[in-house]
């Protein structure tokens, strides 16, 4: 497993892995794995053929396919290297009363 902040990366099989649609990239062209709502910061990945994919069923459920490398960058945090592999992307909650929410970051 990987973490970066309020982001984890945990290694699935590619049966693991539901139909999903890419997701489509921001301004900047970057595949973002989750933003900062505090700092405007975001949990960004790259690499050669890397895709990251949405559940088509639940949005908020993230994966990535990555051929042969990646890696996870952020202004605040140092980054991470992926090796190749499917991963599901799962942003930490926490509770509130009554529900769950995402980090602030």
């Amino acid at each position: 497993m990987y973490r970066q902040g309020d982001v984890l990366i945990i290694p699935v099989g590619p049966d693991d892995v539901p139909a999903c649609a890419p997701v489509p990239r921001d301004r900047r062209g970057r595949m973002v794995l989750a933003r900062g709502e505090a700092t405007g910061h975001a949990h960004v990945i790259g690499g050669p053929g890397v895709r990251l994919i949405a559940d088509l069923d639940d949005p908020e459920r993230m994966f990535l396919e990555v051929p042969t490398h990646g890696r996870v960058s952020h202004e605040e945090h140092g980054p991470i290297a992926l090796p190749g592999g499917h991963y599901r992307v799962v942003r930490q909650r926490e509770y509130i009363p009554g529900a769950f929410r995402p980090v602030a970051d």
